[in-house]
Order: structure tokens, then sequence, then C-alpha cells
């Protein structure tokens, strides 16, 4: 079935606003694209809140912490909660400290990635290693691959790999991350975005920094960001929706929308202000389809 395009229809508008208590939004590429805020965006989520919906901003960016998304929303003049935030890095914490429960000591995480993963592994009170420490921000050495190969330079703590997107990445984390998962440790992903929407381009994602990782070990990790319904049942726990009454909101087929329809949400609204086109939902026999697409947020607004 086609989705509906709403823009400038105010009648189907308020229809589709009607059907909904909870809103699911991603963020890069539906409230900005970098630093470049989204005309009407402020006015839009002000609506939908004085309508007594419940917003929930769901995003895959792994870079920032739930903090550091309230410190963005307020400098952009988005009126948000921290604890309306969930981000990738917050579910893979949540996942690590409280579904996987590993047995302390054995509960390290080895993270390629940055601070954001680190600060929410560090409120739920998980140990991890690499990250943004420098001593893995420089190039391999000879002795590097002999105390990698001998486990001499492996923290045997160590019970999980976390990959998300890491702005640092090199031969040195990929080596670091490779051996561990040889010695058997969980394999987990904050998300495997194959790209990241910035500056009105695109540049490599999450996935694309752990697709070397993937290749030498031949197996995809468990994600914890969209389209994995791991994350969909985090978020669920947490706030405690009625999914029939829920419509995700995204910019990308393959991650928010798919992300929705996996979730049985009673609707996804597509925005066409970041990654998909409308030629990739409106094309016959496309695997991924919204229920209803705007032009940008603000057409909400009628």
């Amino acid at each position: 079935m086609a989705p509906a395009y709403l823009s400038g229809d105010k009648a189907a508008i308020e229809e589709f606003l009607s059907r909904f208590d909870t809103f699911l939004f991603d963020c890069d590429g539906v409230l900005w694209s970098g630093d470049h805020l989204f005309p009407k965006v402020p006015e839009t989520l002000e609506m939908l809140r004085s309508r007594g919906k419940r917003l929930v901003f769901v995003t895959n960016n792994s870079t920032k912490s739930r903090a550091d998304y309230k410190k963005k929303f307020d400098k952009l003049g988005i009126p948000a909660e921290v604890n309306e935030v969930f981000g990738s890095s917050y579910s893979a914490a949540v996942y690590i400290a409280r579904i996987l429960k590993l047995p302390a000591p054995k509960n390290k995480v080895f993270v390629l990635g940055e601070s954001g993963i680190e600060q929410e592994l560090d409120a739920e009170g998980v140990p991890y290693i690499g990250g943004t420490d420098p001593a893995f921000r420089r190039d391999i050495e000879q002795s590097d691959f002999d105390n990698l190969a001998n486990g001499s330079a492996l923290d045997p703590d160590v019970g999980v790999v976390l990959i998300g997107l890491d702005f640092h990445v090199n031969y040195l984390k990929l080596a670091t991350a490779y051996q561990y998962l040889q010695r058997g440790v969980i394999f987990l992903a904050t998300n495997t975005d194959s790209s990241l929407p910035m500056a009105h381009s695109l540049f490599p994602g999450a996935g694309a920094v752990g697709a070397g990782v993937v290749k030498a070990i031949g197996k995809e990790p468990l994600s914890l960001g969209k389209p994995s319904q791991a994350m969909m049942d985090a978020v669920e726990g947490k706030f405690h929706f009625d999914r029939s009454r829920t419509c995700m909101v995204g910019d990308r087929m393959n991650t928010d929308i798919q992300f929705g329809i996996d979730g049985k949400l009673g609707g996804t609204l597509a925005v066409l202000t970041g990654v998909s086109k409308k030629e990739e939902f409106l094309a016959e026999g496309a695997p991924t389809v919204p229920a209803a697409y705007v032009d940008s947020l603000g057409d909400l607004l009628g």
C-alpha cells in the first residue's frame, strides 16, 4: 500500500496525529543535520506536547550520551529532558549491565568508540577499556603484534567487545578487538548504520567502522540500535507505551522505519530531510515502506 503524503494536507495530518499517544523520534536527519536545526522543529514538538503526546528521542548516534544530547537540545532551543533520550550507547550499557549480567570481574568491555559510550557504561557501573584512552590512539608497532598474539597485551577480564562510531579508528584498535573476539568474548554493536548524516552530506557510520572486525571474525555483532528489536524491547521496558498507539518518525528506511515496522508499532512517518529519498520507498517492490511521509517535520504544523 502506498504511503500517505501529508505535507500541505491539514485534514490528513489531524487524522494521522489522532492515532497516536507516543512518538519515537530519530534525531540526526529528522530534527537537525549536524548543528543545523531544521525549520519549525521546536514548534512542532511543542504542538505535539500541547496535545498530550509523549515524545521519546531514539537515536543510533553512539558518540553522545544522554547528557550530551540534552546539551545539544538546549543549544538548539529544543525543550527536552535527559530521560526522554534513548541512545544506542545507553541501550548497549543497559543490555550489558541488566541483561547479560556477566559476573565481575569478567564483565569488562573493550570499547571501539567515543566518550558517549564510556559515559553510559559508567552510569550503569560497567568497567571498560579502550574507547578514548590515548594508549590506543596511535600507530601499531611490531611489539603490539607480538603482545596481542601471545595475549600479554590483553586484559583477561574483558568479556565483551562493543563497537560504535569511532572518529579515531585505527589498526591497533581493530586488531585488539579481533584478538578478544578470537578468544570467544561477546560481540556487540551500538548500531550498524552504514552512514551518518552530517553537514548536509553522508559520512561513514558505526557499521562502516566495525566492518573490518566483522569481516575478519566472520560473524555479525548483536546490534543494540535501530532496527534491532533488542532496542525496541528496552525502550518499551522503560517507557511502557502501547505499541498500537505509537509512531516511529525517521529519515532512514532500513533503520528508523524498519524499526517501527518490526516492532509492530501503530504507524511510521518518514521525513525527507535525511538519508532516504522518496524514490526509495515509492518504487514498486520497495522492501521498507512507511505508513506516511512529509517533506520535513515542520510540515506537521499544517
